[in-house]
């Protein structure tokens, strides 16, 4: 895992270096915690450097959740025969985004950063996902501050070794409170497959709150009387009697008589009783 931003949290859940999957199976997990933030790239690198790797290595963004098969991307890489291979997902709409042009035969011909209408006929993005030799990682300088984006990927291009590699599986960049609310609730209702629990067992629910499409999470409180609809209750998070949530989500304490609708609630503040509010994030940054 490379780390830069509060690393402490992934220690403390996984406090033996060790993460046992539901299959039973162990994986050994391995911290590189920057000492400066370094960009995308120096991240990348440095924790590489930092485990000793040496051979063929696949990169995830953190914030994003995939239905990608892995081993697909893995094997598309080998087959390219270049030094870096790229996820690609269609969007509806490219212009908010880098939109990646490929040749017929999968090499990355260009990227384009938020197109203009006719300017791209692709509409693939970079899916955050990533498969390299460690070739790449010549072309990033020890512990300097490298973008993998604008300046790693554009180099590879230039070379003819940088592949793509498109697929239409699920696919959300949960790095946007909005985009980590719809990652959530399409865990519960079918949208990812089987549907997952949306009520911890040991949250506190009263038998008069109304719960809809919303994610309860472990040792949360909902007060009588309340109603959350399309909403997050993160752990150990709060809502008073008698309080409506929508849109929101929730990791402190809401007191009695709150409305919310599209707002988050950080870890440790607490709304007022009888407060309104909409699209507010709190605390303020």
């Amino acid at each position: 895992l490379a780390l830069g931003f509060k690393p402490e949290p992934f220690a403390e859940a996984f406090p033996d270096n060790v993460h046992v999957l539901s299959s039973g199976r162990a994986v050994r997990v391995h911290y590189a915690v920057e000492p400066e933030p370094l960009d995308t790239g120096g991240a990348i690198a440095f924790a590489a450097r930092h485990c000793g790797v040496d051979s063929t290595f696949v990169v995830a963004n953190g914030d994003i959740v995939t239905d990608l098969p892995v081993a697909d991307l893995v094997r598309a890489h080998r087959e390219g025969g270049r030094h870096a291979t790229i996820h690609l997902t269609p969007v509806p709409d490219p212009s908010a985004f880098g939109v990646v042009e490929c040749n017929g035969d999968g090499a990355v011909r260009r990227f384009v950063e938020k197109p203009a209408p006719g300017e791209t006929d692709s509409n693939l993005i970079n899916a955050g996902t990533y498969v390299f030799e460690p070739e790449v990682l010549d072309l990033i300088p020890v512990n300097a501050r490298v973008s993998i984006e604008r300046d790693t990927f554009p180099k590879l291009a230039a070379a003819n070794q940088l592949g793509g590699y498109a697929t239409d599986d699920y696919w959300i960049d949960a790095g946007r409170p909005e985009l980590f609310l719809t990652a959530n609730l399409d865990l519960i209702d079918g949208t990812r497959g089987t549907p997952e629990p949306a009520v911890a067992s040991t949250a506190t629910l009263a038998p008069d709150a109304i719960v809809d499409r919303s994610v309860i999470g472990e040792h949360s409180v909902v007060g009588a009387g309340s109603e959350l609809r399309g909403s997050v209750l993160l752990p150990n998070a709060t809502v008073g009697r008698g309080s409506t949530i929508v849109g929101s989500i929730v990791a402190g304490e809401v007191g009695e008589g709150v409305s919310l609708t599209d707002c988050v609630i950080g870890p440790g503040y607490c709304v007022p009783a009888g407060t309104a509010l909409t699209g507010e994030r709190l605390p303020a940054p």
